[in-house]
């Protein structure tokens, strides 16, 4: 293809293997100035052609604590709304599928730029990929009464998602120049990305800008937990308040200006509270603001009010291992920690997850994490999505559980993504079962953003998901059907999201 004419301008990108990678594209007027803590506007056009062969800078981000060095984020600015995408099209007329990849790191960390979201083996695989950046942290997610007087709806706090949806707005425009198809849009995240799809299913916003979705990982506790995902705009507002005196903004003053002077180091090294996942959930994150989100994520899931599009969704064998050194280390820490989450159905879980000893106190609270919190929300979203009306949509439900090199850590949170990726060569020393593991995934991937369903190609038959059989995937060293995946911990995670 070469030269690709978008709705902006002419770009250029570059060839390799078969495969057109687009780096670097500006989807949106970089939001720095009177933009900062505003809706994403559109870009300058320009004329000439442009070279995108080389990665936008991220949002403005902690940096250091990455899991895996393949994770580790480069050069950053505020100006940071760019994608990337790869193509296997020969010509514009090719209509391929389409897969939107949204990255996750807790709303605050993160880029579409990391090498392992490295688009071109899935691309591959006969998809157009794209990964995008959006605004994190304060910069994503602020709120503030200030902020929110100046919207036409009097909203605040949800830049990020907003990127989301004009970066996804922008592949309807423009997708076919690379020979994709924008009526098969798949989007697809871990994490905070999946938390992000599993967003925008519920959004009036994204209606039409996807026609499926995978959620990787995701995790929904906006509802009778006391770890948050999500929060309403008046507590978001407040805690944006909160954050505005700690950078000695005078409150009498015009906030916003204020807000806006302050440089993105001073709005990071004021984010750094110090309170881990346990205490407060995410510091960071998306608001039910009435606009983009109309309620809390789980409220929405639980009415019936998300999307009707095919789903694929799923966790990892060992999700809590990567948040460790976020656990209470002592059995009376414990304790109080589960009191703190579980409210009126602490001695139930007390029950459900009992502890002796101090040495075993993150070891269980990783398995709490792991099944109330990631698996108990992809339960919850399968059976919301696969009993709503009308016309249930389908849902696959899978477990990743392999374990590469034998990691201590075991299937531990995000260690999927280069096996969906196919680069699982970042894994120094993997073998034949990766390999066979990851060409798998590929196939289920991509099979579904073809045609809503990932079976065929002599692949093991995955069953959609009904709540009489609760059937899931497990993706391990074999690939088999399994069925009631933690059936009492995911029971509590109703029973506690239900009771408020």
């Amino acid at each position: 293809m070469g030269l690709v004419h978008l709705d902006s301008g002419p770009i250029t990108g570059a060839q390799q293997a078969n495969i057109w990678s687009y780096k670097g594209i500006p989807y949106a007027a970089p939001p720095v100035g009177n933009l900062r803590w505003k809706p994403p506007q559109p870009v300058a056009a320009w004329t000439s052609p442009r070279a995108c062969t080389s990665y936008g800078p991220a949002c403005p981000q902690p940096t250091g604590g990455e899991l895996l060095p393949f994770l580790a984020v480069g050069a950053t600015s505020e100006d940071c709304l760019y994608l990337n995408v790869w193509s296997p099209a020969h010509s514009p007329s090719q209509k391929l599928p389409v897969m939107v990849w949204i990255h996750g790191g807790s709303f605050v960390t993160g880029a579409g730029s990391l090498s392992v979201y490295d688009g071109a083996n899935l691309a591959g695989k006969g998809v157009v990929v794209v990964t995008i950046n959006y605004r994190l942290g304060p910069l994503g997610f602020l709120a503030l009464p200030a902020l929110s007087k100046e919207s036409p709806q009097g909203v605040s706090g949800n830049y990020g998602l907003l990127d989301q949806i004009a970066a996804l707005g922008w592949v309807q425009k423009n997708i076919a120049g690379f020979g994709g198809d924008p009526a098969r849009v798949t989007v697809f995240g871990e994490s905070a990305g999946a938390i992000s799809v599993l967003d925008l299913m519920v959004s009036p916003l994204a209606k039409g800008l996807f026609q499926r979705a995978i959620a990787e990982s995701g995790i929904l506790l906006d509802r009778g937990f006391g770890v948050k995902t999500a929060g309403t705009l008046a507590q978001a507002e407040a805690d944006g308040q909160s954050f505005a005196k700690k950078l000695g903004v005078d409150p009498n003053g015009d906030v916003a200006a204020a807000m806006r002077a302050k440089s993105p180091a001073e709005l990071l090294a004021a984010a750094q509270s110090g309170a881990g996942l346990t205490d407060i959930g995410l510091p960071w994150r998306p608001v039910a603001d009435g606009y983009i989100l109309a309620g809390l994520p789980t409220v929405l899931w639980a009415a019936g009010k998300e999307l009707p599009v095919p789903l694929i969704l799923g966790t990892n064998a060992d999700e809590g291992n990567a948040f460790l050194s976020e656990f209470p280390t002592t059995v009376s820490g414990y304790t109080s920690t589960m009191d703190s989450i579980f409210g009126s159905f602490s001695a139930q879980a007390l029950a459900l997850f009992p502890i002796k000893s101090d040495a075993e106190v993150k070891p269980t609270f990783s398995r709490v994490l792991t099944e109330v919190g990631f698996a108990g929300t992809a339960r919850f979203v399968a059976r919301s999505l696969s009993g709503s009306t009308p016309g249930p949509s389908k849902v696959f439900l899978y477990q990743f559980t392999h374990v590469p090199l034998n990691n201590p850590l075991g299937a531990f949170h995000s260690v999927e993504i280069p096996y969906v990726f196919g680069n699982i060569s970042l894994f120094a020393g993997t073998g034949a079962v990766d390999q066979q593991l990851s060409a798998a995934i590929m196939g289920y991937w991509t099979r579904f953003a073809a045609t809503g369903d990932p079976n065929g190609g002599g692949a093991t038959v995955w069953p959609a998901y009904a709540s009489a059989t609760d059937q899931n995937l497990q993706l391990g060293d074999a690939i088999s059907v399994g069925s009631g995946l933690y059936r009492q911990a995911c029971d509590l995670a109703d029973q506690v999201r239900s009771s408020k």
